[in-house]
Parts: C-alpha cells; sequence; structure tokens
C-alpha cells in the first residue's frame, strides 16, 4: 500500500505541476521543456505499470472472493441436501442415518461459514484497491493530458523562437541597409555626374563666347581693310563716290 500511495503522490504531484510557472523560471525553456517531457513519458511508463500490477491484483482480488462466493453457496446447498436427506431418513425411523447426515449438513455449513467469511474480509480490501485503481487511472489520464499540453507548449515555444530569429534577421538586415544605404551612393554619383555635366555645359559656353568674339574680331579686321582701302584712294586722287541721300516723301 505504501508504494501506491507514493506512486499516487508523484502522479498528482506531476499532474498538478504548473507549466507556466516553470518556464518562467527557466533559462532555457525549450531545453526544460524537453525534459520534462523526458521525465513525463517515463512517469507514465512507471504509472501504467503500476496502475497494471494495482488492477492484476485486483482482478486477482475479485476472482477469488467471487469463488469464494461461488463456493459458500455450493456448501450451502450441500449443506441444504444433508439436511433434507437427513430428515428423510429420521421420518423412515433411521435415527443413525439421520444423524450421520445431520454431521454432514454440518460440516457442510461449517465450510460454508469459513468461505462466506473469506469473502466477508476481503470486501474492504477489495473496495481499497478499488478506490487506488480509480486514482491510479484518474492520475494516469490527467498525465497523459499533461504531456499532450507539455508537447504542445514546446512545439509553440519552438515555433515561436524560429519566427523570432527569422524576424531578428529580417531586422538585422534593416539595420544593415539603414547604414549602408545604397540609395545614397547614388546619390554621390549622381552628384557627381551632375558637377560633370555642369562642366561640360561650362565648357560649351567658354567655347561660344570664344567663337562670337572671334567673328566680331573678324568684322572689325574687315572695316580696317577699308579703311586703308579708301585712305589709298584718296591719296591716289580717286575720293570714293559719296553716298546720295534718297527723298522718301514720295512713298
Amino acid at each position: 500500500m505504501a508504494e501506491k500511495q507514493t506512486i499516487l503522490g508523484r502522479m498528482a504531484q506531476l499532474a498538478k505541476a504548473n507549466i507556466n510557472a516553470l518556464l518562467d523560471r527557466a533559462e532555457d525553456p525549450q531545453k526544460m521543456l524537453d525534459q520534462m517531457v523526458r521525465d513525463y513519458t517515463n512517469s507514465i511508463a512507471e504509472a501504467q505499470d503500476a496502475v497494471a500490477v494495482t488492477v492484476g491484483n485486483l482482478r486477482l482480488a475479485q476472482a477469488d472472493y467471487a469463488d469464494d462466493v461461488k463456493t459458500a453457496a455450493e456448501w450451502g446447498q450441500k449443506a441444504l441436501s444433508a439436511s433434507q436427506m437427513a430428515d428423510k431418513m429420521r421420518s423412515s425411523g433411521k435415527e443413525e442415518d439421520a444423524l450421520k447426515f445431520d454431521n454432514l449438513a454440518k460440516v457442510a455449513i461449517s465450510k460454508q461459514l469459513q468461505f462466506e467469511k473469506e469473502a466477508k474480509d476481503a470486501e474492504p480490501l477489495i473496495h481499497s484497491q478499488e478506490e487506488v485503481v480509480a486514482k491510479l487511472k484518474s492520475g494516469l489520464e490527467q498525465m497523459r493530458g499533461k504531456l499532450e499540453e507539455l508537447k504542445s507548449k514546446r512545439d509553440q515555444l519552438v515555433a515561436r523562437q524560429k519566427t523570432a530569429a527569422a524576424q531578428m534577421q529580417v531586422q538585422d538586415a534593416i539595420s544593415s541597409i539603414n547604414v549602408l544605404d545604397p540609395t545614397s551612393e547614388l546619390g554621390r554619383y549622381e552628384e557627381q555626374i551632375r558637377r560633370q555635366e555642369a562642366l561640360a555645359a561650362g565648357k560649351a559656353e567658354i567655347a561660344a563666347s570664344s567663337l562670337d568674339e572671334q567673328f566680331a574680331a573678324l568684322e572689325d579686321h574687315t572695316q580696317d581693310v577699308e579703311i586703308e582701302a579708301r585712305l589709298a584712294a584718296l591719296k591716289a586722287g580717286n575720293p570714293p563716290a559719296q553716298l546720295e541721300g534718297r527723298d522718301f516723301t514720295s512713298y
């Protein structure tokens, strides 16, 4: 009985364990859950063996009880038969034979009382064993339910851990992008191109100004040639023809 009480105590302790509270105190919840799953699985296996042994003993006790009840009933029937035969012998005047059958009836009644007592004495033990078996089965079912809860929490935790790890990787990637923003490199490259474009435009503008000056200088040089020609004509006594004014009043 002490062993059974110990098993019941362990099963009750395991079944009532507050998983969330245990996880809050754990440094590595996943490892703790894995260990708890192994412990619960082993405990359930031990509990199943204990329940099987207890149930087996109960069934033996119940079978013995039923056999005692049956045997007591059989001896009671034998006592009745012997008593009836004694009465028959006595009614026939055979007192000696009647006494013989009465003695047989007494022996049968003694056997009947013996097996009735054994059956009666076994009743409290059987009742106690039935209660123990019921508690063991209930505890076993609670442990199985707790084991499923453990497995579910472990699977959820593993999934959450993987999700958190993936989120961390994404956040690290985003952080690295923010630190080394490729668009900033594009911006610097664009600025270089703008400077080159501005330099090219400046050179083109300078080139255009220079060309205008060259044409202007050419025009000035042409006028000098005309001046020299007219001076030469004057010296040769050939003044250039004068530009005659036109009368626009008729228009």
